[in-house]
C-alpha cells in the first residue's frame, strides 16, 4: 500500500471515530435537556417553597417533589432517560420504535439487576427487599448492583446499533407479522437479559474502581475539582463530556435526608436533596459561564476587524446572554475552539483554576442542568456562600476579557471577525 494510501485510510479512521464520538456527545445531549425540568420540580417540592417553611401546601409539594425525584432516579428514571436518548440519538433514522426497544431493552435489563440483592450484613438477614435486623430491631432496604446512568447508555448504544441492524429484516411468512420494527425489541429485550446478567457479576469491581477514583478526585478538595474543570472542558471539544459526568454528577456520593428519609446520589442529586457538602464539581461552573465566557464574547467582538465589529457584537451580545442566563456556552466556545486552540487550551486551564478557587473559598453552589442565571437564583436558598460567586465570576471576567484580547491581537488569531476575506461562516455552528 502506498503512503498516499495509508494516509488517506488514516485519516478515514479518524473522520469516522471523531464523528461517532460527537454524535455520541450530540445524544447524550438529549436525555440532558430533560435535567431542568427534573431540577425546577425537585427544588419546588421542597420545604422552604411550597412546603411547611414556604406556602405551606405539603400534598402539593410532596407531589412535585416526587415527580423531580422520579427523573432524578439514579436506578431507574436517569439510566432510563439515558438509555432512550442515546438509541435514538444514535440510530440512523430513528423512529418511535427504536425508542420502544430502548425501553424493552432496559427494563429487562433492570429487573434482571433487582432480582440478585446484594448479601445482607451478618446478622441481618433478607426479607423480600428488606434487610433485617431482629437482635437490633432495625431494617434497612436492600442493596442492588447499579451501573447506574453508564448503564443505561451502554443499553442505549446496543438498541441503537440492533434497531439499525434489524430494523428491516423479513422472516419467514408464517412469522410474518414480526417483521423488521417489530422484532427489534424482542432482540433487545433477549440483549437486556445478556447484559443484566454480565452487571450481575462484573460491576462490583468496576463500580468499586470508579467510586475510589471518584473518592480520590473529592478528597483532593480544591485540586480534586480544578482537575476536573480541565478535563470536563477538554473533552466538550469532543463532545464527551457528559460521559465524564455521569458517574461524578449521578451516581457518586450518598446522602439521606434526615426530614424526609430518601436517598440521593451523585453531586447534583444530593445537592438538590439539600446535602450541604455537595457542589464539590458543580461550583466553579457558575463564575465561567455567568461572567468570563461572556466577557471572552466580548473581548472576541472587541478584536474584530472594524468594518464587521457591529455585527460580531451582535452576535457575540446574543451568546453572552445564552451564556448568563441559561449555562449553555456552547455557541462562545464552538466560535474559538477550533480556529483558535490556543484560546480554548487558555479556558479550560481557567475553569479548572476557577472550579479550585471557588470551592476552595467554601463555596458549595449546584444547579439541574447549566450553571446559569436560571439555577443560580432557584437554588440560592440550598447554596452555601452563594453571594460569592459575583465577586470571583467578576474577577474572572477581568482575566478572561483581558487574555483573550491580548492573545486573539497578539497572535492574530482568526477569531469571528478576523477572518480573511472568503472564509467568513456561521462561527456559532459546530
Amino acid at each position: 500500500m502506498s503512503s498516499t494510501g495509508a494516509t488517506a485510510n488514516q485519516s478515514t479512521w479518524w473522520h469516522t471515530f471523531y464523528g461517532g464520538l460527537q454524535k455520541m456527545g450530540r445524544s447524550l445531549q438529549l436525555p440532558v435537556a430533560v435535567l431542568p425540568a427534573a431540577g425546577i420540580l425537585t427544588r419546588f417540592g421542597q420545604d422552604d417553597i411550597f412546603g411547611k417553611d414556604g406556602l405551606g401546601w405539603d400534598r402539593v409539594a410532596k407531589a412535585i417533589a416526587a415527580a423531580g425525584g422520579a427523573l432524578l432516579d439514579p436506578a431507574l428514571g436517569l439510566p432510563l432517560l439515558f438509555c432512550i436518548g442515546v438509541a435514538i440519538g444514535m440510530a440512523k433514522k430513528a423512529d418511535g420504535s427504536t425508542a420502544l426497544a430502548a425501553v424493552a431493552g432496559f427494563l429487562v435489563y433492570y429487573a434482571v439487576l433487582r432480582a440478585f440483592p446484594k448479601a445482607c450484613p451478618a446478622p441481618s438477614v433478607l426479607e423480600q427487599t428488606v434487610c433485617i435486623d431482629f437482635e437490633a430491631k432495625t431494617a434497612v432496604k436492600v442493596d442492588f448492583q447499579n451501573p447506574g446512568v453508564l448503564g443505561g447508555i451502554l443499553m442505549g448504544l446496543f438498541s441503537a446499533w440492533l434497531w439499525v441492524r434489524y430494523h428491516r429484516v423479513r422472516l419467514v411468512d408464517w412469522l410474518g407479522f414480526f417483521n423488521g420494527r417489530r422484532l427489534v425489541p424482542m432482540i433487545t429485550a433477549l440483549v437486556g437479559l445478556l447484559f443484566g446478567s454480565l452487571m450481575v457479576w462484573i460491576w462490583q469491581p468496576i463500580g468499586t474502581g470508579l467510586a475510589d477514583f471518584s473518592k480520590w478526585l473529592s478528597d483532593l478538595g480544591a485540586g480534586g475539582s480544578g482537575i476536573f474543570g480541565v478535563a470536563n472542558r477538554a473533552l466538550l471539544l469532543v463532545g464527551m463530556h457528559q460521559l465524564l459526568n455521569t458517574f461524578v454528577w449521578f451516581q457518586f456520593g450518598t446522602y439521606t435526608n434526615p426530614h424526609t428519609g430518601k436517598t440521593a446520589t451523585g453531586d447534583i442529586g444530593r445537592f438538590l436533596a439539600g446535602d450541604p457538602t455537595a457542589g464539590q464539581f458543580l461550583s466553579g461552573f457558575f463564575p465561567i459561564m455567568m461572567f468570563a465566557l461572556p466577557a471572552a464574547a466580548m473581548a472576541i467582538a472587541a478584536s474584530a476587524k472594524p468594518h464587521r465589529r457591529k455585527e460580531i457584537y451582535g452576535l457575540m451580545t446574543s451568546v453572552a446572554l445564552t451564556s448568563f442566563v441559561t449555562g449553555v456556552t456552547e455557541p462562545i466556545e464552538y466560535s474559538f475552539a477550533y480556529v483558535a486552540p490556543l484560546l480554548y487550551g487558555i479556558h479550560a486551564l481557567l475553569t479548572g483554576a476557577s472550579m479550585a478557587v471557588t470551592w476552595g473559598l467554601g463555596v458549595h453552589d449546584g444547579f439541574s442542568f447549566s450553571a446559569g442565571l436560571i439555577d443560580y437564583v432557584i437554588n440560592w436558598n440550598l447554596a452555601t456562600k452563594p453571594w460569592l460567586i459575583i465577586p470571583i465570576g467578576l474577577c474572572f471576567a477581568v482575566v478572561y476579557y483581558a487574555v483573550f484580547r491580548f492573545v486573539i491581537v497578539k497572535f492574530d488569531l482568526k477569531t469571528p471577525g478576523r477572518e480573511d476575506e472568503g472564509e467568513i461562516e456561521d462561527p456559532t455552528k459546530a
